[in-house]
């Protein structure tokens, strides 16, 4: 049952002259069954409520009508009063007229006497879960990390049956992989349809409710649309376990409006979301089955290509068997003395590619995976700089991204490294991910010159 506070009053006029809305032809529409009381009148609310309680074939609307100021003349029916506060003169008045108790002065000392505490919101829940033993792909495994993520989810919820556990999509189960789940737990999935910011709310609010809580949606969804919506958990210290597929470049042919290509610099700005970009499959599974289990608000971000297995030199999968996903570190992916390339998501396996061909001409350079880009571990770039050169690799807005967090860091420590942005310049067009990246200079040839160029090193092909 809905009570809707059903004054009327905007604040540029009347409901019915700004923006005129039919609100009980629209609950009839969708089902609902509407009553209408008088919202000044406890009597009313209560009968509505009573008939509310015993109707079990529809959900209920009340529409309460009200009068915004009511029963203070000076106020009633003025907007103005919604955001504006009462002088002590109209306060006492606005008591008298409506008979109230002026205790303005007990109220007034307890604000004087009031000492705010450090804690500004409440103790997260600790959730009793298991995460399951991690799946390890083997470098031949032909998967994309949002198939990992799928079939991390459906390990948590089979290890943990108990458990409450909400799954949230917006009509997009099939491409971001929540539908496993679906199909084997369908009372721990929630399908909203393509409403994006009625469910980012929803999920913020089921996750402080001791309910492991994932929201699941391609990034220009699930970052862009719904930022004030995790603005709001933010603020609110929530436990939100965001999964965003489709990010960057990567997106390929669905075109520029489904790449989202900021979701480092929009949710940066965030002070409580952490930000994981997973360079595998392997390490995105464990990434997921880190966050179920780690208490905060985090975005898990990933693109929808394939993505090749990282392995180490010895061909071994990097983040397999004895890896442990830890926020913050950087994951030293090869060995090299002539500089430092820092990269994240689908342009480790790219930087891999570059290292390669650098090599055969007898040019080595470290290539460090970032997967948590806003919290640099500032050790691990000290040795970086201590290259000589950084080159900083991403699909992402070449001033919003790795590149920004690298040059704030770097110039925090005293570190003058020369120093190079590898991002997107532009938005991309339709067509094949690696047609994209060689469009916005980005492929591993690029990669190549740049580090090359930079150690003015660079020779004819």
């Amino acid at each position: 049952t809905v009570i809707v506070d059903y004054n009327h009053a905007q604040i540029d006029g009347r409901l019915e002259d700004v923006m005129p809305q039919n609100i009980k032809g629209g609950y009839r529409a969708d089902g609902w069954k509407v009553l209408e009381a008088d919202g000044h009148d406890f009597g009313s609310i209560y009968q509505a409520l009573r008939e509310a309680v015993s109707t079990h074939d529809a959900p209920v609307v009340i529409l309460a009508e009200t009068t915004i100021g009511k029963g203070v003349s000076f106020m009633e029916g003025d907007v103005a009063f919604h955001g504006k506060a009462l002088t002590l003169e109209q306060y006492r008045r606005a008591m008298e007229e409506l008979g109230l108790e002026d205790d303005l002065d007990r109220y007034r000392r307890m604000r004087e006497e009031f000492r705010p505490s450090g804690q500004v919101h409440l103790p997260l829940p600790k959730l009793d879960l298991k995460v399951g033993r991690p799946r390890t792909y083997d470098p031949e495994a032909d998967t994309d990390n949002r198939s990992a993520f799928g079939r991390a989810l459906l390990d948590i919820a089979d290890a943990n049956p108990s458990l409450p556990m909400a799954v949230l999509d917006c009509d997009l189960a099939p491409s971001v992989r929540t539908e496993w789940l679906a199909e084997k737990h369908p009372g721990r999935f929630f399908e909203a349809g393509v409403q994006e910011h009625s469910t980012a709310i929803i999920a913020g609010a089921l996750s402080v409710n001791e309910v492991l809580t994932f929201f699941a949606d391609f990034g220009v969804f699930g970052v862009d649309e719904t930022f004030n919506q995790h603005r709001l958990s933010d603020i609110n210290g929530t436990n939100l376990k965001l999964v965003c597929t489709h990010l960057g470049l990567d997106v390929g042919e669905d075109g520029k409006t489904h790449q989202c290509t900021d979701y480092l610099g929009v949710l940066r700005n965030l002070f409580g979301f952490k930000i994981i970009i997973p360079a595998d499959p392997n390490q995105t599974d464990r990434a997921v089955r880190y966050v179920a289990r780690t208490p905060g608000n985090f975005l898990v971000g990933m693109g929808r290509s394939k993505t090749p297995v990282i392995t180490d030199e010895e061909g071994r999968p990097l983040f397999g068997e004895g890896y442990e996903f830890e926020y913050g570190r950087v994951d030293l992916v090869r060995e090299g003395e002539d500089g430092a390339v820092l990269t994240m998501g689908p342009m480790v396996y790219r930087a891999v590619k570059a290292w390669e061909m650098l090599k055969q001409r007898g040019v080595e350079v470290k290539i460090l995976n970032v997967p948590c880009p806003v919290d640099l571990d500032r050790d691990a770039l000290k040795e970086a700089a201590g290259t000589g050169l950084v080159v900083t690799y991403e699909d992402h807005h070449i001033d919003t991204g790795l590149g920004a967090s690298v040059a704030l860091a770097l110039a925090e420590e005293g570190l003058s490294p020369k120093f190079v942005r590898m991002g997107i310049r532009s938005y991309g067009g339709s067509g094949k991910p690696d047609e994209l990246f060689s469009s916005q200079g980005l492929s591993p040839e690029d990669l190549v010159r740049v580090v090359l160029e930079s150690l003015e090193l660079r020779r004819p092909y």
